[in-house]
């Protein structure tokens, strides 16, 4: 494989220390960051021998690369995942739900509550959880509100609320409630959610009994109905250790560029959930399995379990120093039948996810391969794709989409408010926003893209075309045109104006149409709601007595100036003063006919 005389040169110079590195593409984005025991070795790797699937996109990619040398693996291991952090690669594993899991706590108050939070590094008087289900942690606590006569309110009231009548609090709000009144609920809630629930079910099944002896059938529903909620809590386990602790395990496999991984966690003894990733690696997929444990609990708002348990083939010593907690690998008994039924569990699920990943792998970089094979360009990675939107003279708009490897970046779009066109010239609307757009990527220094799509035909394309060579950038174009019916039909070459020949029926035709439709819908929308919004303005701000503040009122309650109009004076008078309200009602009448 060719490559650069500079990275030839640094090639040379790595040193035979453990550290980081950064791989770097054409406009200067960090695409990679990796950590090596001998980074004079690993680096080496990426230029030398055969490489496929991502590992060979990478490397295609990179023009550059810089290190760091650190002391110690552990000192790698933090590094990169700060690196990561910082720069977001886009060949890093990226873990999909970085949404911290949900606990229970018993707060640490005069009155005390049970709430479910995700802050659990607040102090609390107890702590139960994460919960990786969110459902079975809210059935949980509403099971608990039943059951504990704990405040349930945020903030006092001044007069008893309906948990009182129903016997779930002690009301604090109206009689005197001390600390050690909710000693015996404490101790009993613990018990509970520690996994004790044979006393809970003993008195609630004696009581229910009791109920129906007394004819008392609606209350003795309300018991059987909550002591099957307990057992269903109860049954979610499906392992049960008898050391009740808290424990996570972790499984992987990984084959052809992809890694499962699959966590199992044990609370309170119980095996209470377990999940499963499918990420892309890059590099040495063992490495690949530490890098994601450690970001896997830096990226979660999620107390550290007392121990966690996996493979033997892991670097053990590293990411226990890393994460501070026992890290062990079983030979035998239960804990280590665990281990294997997460890594049979990864298997599987890899295997059934395969055909779904290479599917996607088609529809979306195998796409975007192929395009840029008909254009006779690099794949183009950074697609960036155009299209105005317009009624009349009435709020000319465009939008822009971004596509990443085949994909929709959403944070990357972009609406654009037509400010130098008089009228309707679709024309001069694409030629003004494509040069505010590359302007500002000039100025900024931002990530150019490597192809550019405009909903439009040849005259279009042609505006598009002197904009940047007035900017002096060259980057490829094309134009999506549509038949009759309004469907994408061809597509037009910017160099050379001529049609590519590209059949109807392939993957890259499906993906430059899902890039059409998406950047119709993405300038459609930006046009209604400046539509919407002209509408509102016209109708309102005529009426004497309207500001912005009142106007925002009205919308909020109504929703919309339609609604306005069907209201009656007494319902208008409801949000403004009355006099206000029968002159709105007046001129929006009026209006109307």
């Amino acid at each position: 494989m060719s490559r650069s005389p500079l990275i030839d040169e640094k090639l040379k110079l790595l040193p035979d220390a453990p550290g980081c590195y950064l791989m770097r593409n054409q406009h200067n984005e960090v695409i990679y960051v990796g950590k090596a025991k001998v980074l004079k070795n690993r680096v080496r790797s990426y230029f030398t021998g055969a490489h496929d699937g991502k590992t060979l996109r990478l490397v295609q990619e990179i023009v550059d690369f810089e290190y760091v040398v650190v002391t110690s693996e552990v000192e790698a291991l933090v590094l990169e995942i700060n690196l990561i952090k910082k720069y977001h690669p886009k060949y890093n594993i990226k873990l999909k739900d970085e949404g911290s899991y949900p606990f229970l706590a018993i707060t640490k108050e005069r009155h005390p509550r049970i709430i479910l939070t995700r802050d659990a590094k607040k102090e609390y008087t107890a702590i139960f959880g994460p919960y990786p289900n969110v459902k079975d942690a809210r059935e949980t606590l509403e099971v608990l509100h039943r059951m504990f006569q704990f405040r349930k309110c945020e903030q006092l009231p001044k007069k008893e609320c309906l948990y009182y009548h129903i016997h779930q609090c002690l009301a604090p709000c109206i009689q005197p409630v001390e600390p050690t009144d909710y000693e015996p609920l404490t101790t009993a809630a613990q018990r509970f959610l520690k996994g004790d629930q044979s006393d809970v079910l003993a008195d609630l099944e004696a009581k229910m009994y009791r109920a129906s002896e007394q004819m008392e059938f609606e209350q003795a529903i309300e018991y059987r109905e909550l002591m099957q909620a307990i057992q269903r809590i109860a049954t979610q386990s499906i392992v049960q250790q008898s050391d009740l602790d808290n424990h996570d395990f972790f499984g992987f496999y990984y084959d052809k560029g992809w890694l499962s991984v699959q966590v199992f966690y044990m609370r309170e003894g119980k095996l209470i959930e377990r999940k499963s990733h499918v990420v892309p690696y890059v590099d040495d997929p063992l490495d690949a399995v530490i890098t994601f444990i450690a970001q896997f609990y830096q990226s979660r708002n999620n107390r550290r379990p007392r121990a966690i348990y996996t493979s033997a083939l892991l670097d053990i010593p590293t990411l226990q120093a890393f994460l501070g907690v026992k890290i062990l690998a079983p030979k035998r008994g239960k804990k280590f039948q665990l281990v294997e039924l997460a890594n049979e569990n990864a298997k599987k699920h890899l295997e059934t996810q395969f055909q779904l990943l290479e599917r996607n792998e088609q529809r979306t970089y195998g796409a975007i391969e192929h395009l840029g094979q008909l254009l006779a360009i690099p794949t183009p990675t950074r697609i960036e794709a155009f299209d105005n939107s317009n009624t009349g003279d009435l709020e000319l708009v465009s939008g822009m989409v971004v596509y990443t490897d085949g994909q929709p970046n959403r944070k990357e779009y972009r609406r654009f408010k037509i400010q130098t066109v008089a009228g309707q010239d679709d024309y001069q609307a694409m030629r003004e926003v494509v040069y505010r757009r590359y302007l500002r990527v000039i100025r900024e220094n931002l990530a150019l893209p490597s192809l550019i799509v405009i909903d439009g035909g040849h005259a279009h394309v042609q505006v598009a075309k002197e904009v940047l060579a007035s900017l002096e950038l060259t980057i490829p174009i094309i134009g999506l045109l549509k038949d009759e019916k309004h469907r994408t039909s061809q597509v037009l070459d910017g160099r050379t104006m001529e049609i590519v020949e590209l059949d109807t029926h392939t993957e890259t035709f499906y993906l430059l149409q899902r890039i059409q439709d998406e950047v119709h819908r993405y300038a459609l929308e930006f046009h209604q709601l400046r539509r919407s919004k002209a509408m509102v303005q016209s109708a309102l701000d005529d009426i004497q007595g309207i500001g912005p503040k009142r106007r925002q009122q009205l919308l909020s309650f109504f929703g919309s100036v339609a609604k306005m109009r069907e209201a009656t004076v007494d319902e208008l008078a409801k949000v403004v003063p009355r006099p206000l309200a029968i002159t709105i009602y007046q001129q929006l009448k009026e209006k109307t006919e």
